[in-house]
């Protein structure tokens, strides 16, 4: 039985979006295929892993466990959303350079979107919060201890530690 399409409209990184998509896509293929947007990474396709991770309405989601069509009507954002081409790296950014916070880097955009969704929805964060908001990533280089210090250091810096 052949897939049925959907039209969509959304907002990704500020800028709006309309599209035909197949019932069955998925977020992360949306956003990868479609949208050209390779920074998110596309690691377990089961939601284990986080490397798939966006913000959407201001929450941080797994996109290899949602509908492109799921997003009809939202607004959508990805690590390329964090600072543009040319443009300086945010805090968050700077601060996973400083904390030699990457390796490999797989993970680092679906950390970056987690951290992210966590410090702007926070109004405190401890050290047991930021690994809590955290958890659902998973990094096989660094151990976590740098990614939670560069966390850390930009809640420090935010005025939410």
């Amino acid at each position: 039985m052949p897939d049925s399409v959907h039209a969509i409209e959304l907002t990704v990184n500020g800028e709006p979006h309309e599209a035909v998509v197949p019932g069955r896509q998925l977020l992360v293929h949306f956003i990868r295929d479609t949208l050209g947007l390779r920074g998110t990474h596309i690691g377990c396709d089961s939601g284990n892993c986080g490397a798939c991770t966006v913000i959407v309405d201001g929450k941080a989601v797994k996109s290899c466990m949602q509908l492109a069509v799921q997003a009809d009507g939202r607004a959508l954002e990805t690590v390329e959303g964090l600072s543009g081409p040319g443009e300086e790296p945010n805090d968050l950014q700077a601060a996973f350079t400083r904390h030699h916070a990457l390796q490999c880097g797989y993970c680092t955009p679906g950390m970056l979107m987690s951290a992210t969704a966590l410090l702007e929805q926070a109004e405190e964060l401890s050290l047991d919060e930021i690994r809590r908001g955290l958890k659902g990533n998973i990094c096989r280089c660094t151990g976590y201890v740098n990614i939670v210090r560069a966390v850390e250091d930009v809640a420090a810096r935010r005025g939410l530690a």
